[in-house]
């Protein structure tokens, strides 16, 4: 199986959107410029992407990871999450984190790769309701392999 992960290119695009239907044309220009987002592929097909800022302008924060139907549950997110993690030691932070609504299954596929809750955040304004979102984080010192 030839698995491979990339930073994202202007090349990606189409693909980028297939999949992520909240970010704006103008931030993905900024992903591609500052490196901020991957895609993986396999067999020289793109199938997943991640991407990321930084929570306070200085904890790299996922902000999305998605994986195409029929390819989920078969590892490709842990390695995009594992590429991420050796990524941001590389860059020189200790912390990652990311976030998952309260009604979502995600927040156990975060925490098999060992992140902990840190909080919550609701958001009680006309047109943004949805359930809590959960805040976790990981110490990259801690490593990135599990055992899930």
């Amino acid at each position: 199986m030839n698995i491979s992960i990339h930073p994202v290119t202007e090349a990606d695009r189409a693909f980028w959107f297939s999949l992520d239907r909240h970010l704006r044309s103008a931030e993905f220009v900024c992903k591609v410029r500052d490196q901020m987002g991957y895609v993986l592929t396999l067999e020289g097909k793109p199938i997943g992407l991640m991407r990321w800022s930084l929570f306070w302008d200085s904890i790299p924060f996922c902000n999305l990871l998605y994986v195409k139907d029929g390819f989920q549950r078969k590892g490709f997110g842990r390695r995009l999450t594992g590429h991420w993690e050796m990524d941001m030691r590389a860059r020189g932070y200790d912390l990652v984190m990311t976030s998952t609504q309260s009604d979502e299954a995600a927040q156990h596929f975060w925490r098999k790769r060992g992140y902990r809750d840190c909080g919550g955040l609701t958001l009680p304004f006309p047109g943004h309701e949805q359930p809590m979102e959960l805040i976790l984080g990981k110490g990259l010192a801690e490593g990135t392999e599990s055992s899930g």
